[in-house]
């Protein structure tokens, strides 16, 4: 990986930080990605049975490439990548997401111990600023939307959820400031394929934890995900694709607990 320019104008420096990112069909998004985690000593891409560009584009951007025949889920997937790092450090970052000038000057300040930036933590959370459709979306639930992602080697692993995982930590994680961008959703065919994959692996989840559910919850569910997120919110500030959101995320709920009905019969 390329690395930050020496102030004495020798070979470029990095970071004591491994960055870990699975990855399908990324071929869009991986290049960028990569190049906003140059200041990282490596870069691991665990990809699961790309049929475009993608472990191409990573491997000419430096990273270290394994292909895997199978696809467990989420949680296990970034496991597999956590696995491969062996710095004391490790950013998780997904393809679609881009660290910031500033965000890297944070985790810089962290990761080199510079007490007077940042007391001492094993784990950092960071706020996420997301788009929709090409907006940056500051209401809707949406925002800050806290995600744990940088954490010493060794003090934190990733849940076994197939779907939202999250990193597991002993100790709460101390708060960066700086935003983290994601490129969620860049259209609304993008939009519909994300519905129906997650709405699918979330019913799933739910009935293997022993969750029930009706027709009837279905409806309510939906219609309180919609409620909730263009009204108690405020998605309405966000403008009409507030409430393009706001039905996006009642779908998604709707179908979720459809498809968990459906499943139990």
């Amino acid at each position: 990986m390329r690395g930050l320019s020496s102030e004495s104008g020798g070979p470029p420096q990095t970071a004591a930080v491994s960055a870990i990112l699975i990855t399908r069909d990324e071929e869009a998004n991986i290049g960028e990605c990569l190049a906003s985690l140059a200041f990282a000593r490596e870069c691991i891409v665990v990809d699961s049975g790309s049929r475009d560009a993608t472990v191409a584009i990573a491997r000419a951007a430096g990273a270290q490439v394994l292909q895997t025949p199978d696809w467990p889920g989420f949680g296990p997937q970034k496991n597999r990548a956590l696995a491969l790092a062996t710095q004391p450090w490790v950013l998780s970052i997904d393809a679609d997401e881009r660290v910031t000038p500033q965000l890297r000057d944070e985790i810089l300040a962290v990761v080199r111990g510079d007490a007077a930036a940042a007391p001492q933590a094993d784990a950092w959370s960071m706020p996420r600023l997301s788009s929709f459709c090409g907006q940056s979306i500051h209401h809707s639930g949406w925002y800050p939307d806290r995600v744990t992602r940088l954490f010493r080697r060794g003090t934190a692993r990733f849940s076994d959820d197939a779907v939202h995982e999250r990193v597991v930590t002993a100790q709460p994680p101390a708060q960066l400031k700086n935003d983290l961008l994601h490129a969620t959703v860049v259209s609304l065919e993008s939009v519909l394929d994300k519905l129906n994959r997650y709405s699918t692996a979330g019913a799933q989840g739910a009935l293997a934890r022993g969750k029930r559910s009706s027709l009837g919850k279905a409806v309510l569910h939906g219609l309180w995900a919609f409620l909730r997120a263009y009204v108690l919110q405020r998605g309405f500030l966000d403008g009409r694709m507030g409430f393009v959101l706001a039905v996006s995320n009642a779908e998604g709920t709707y179908y979720r607990y459809l498809k968990l009905w459906l499943l139990q019969r």
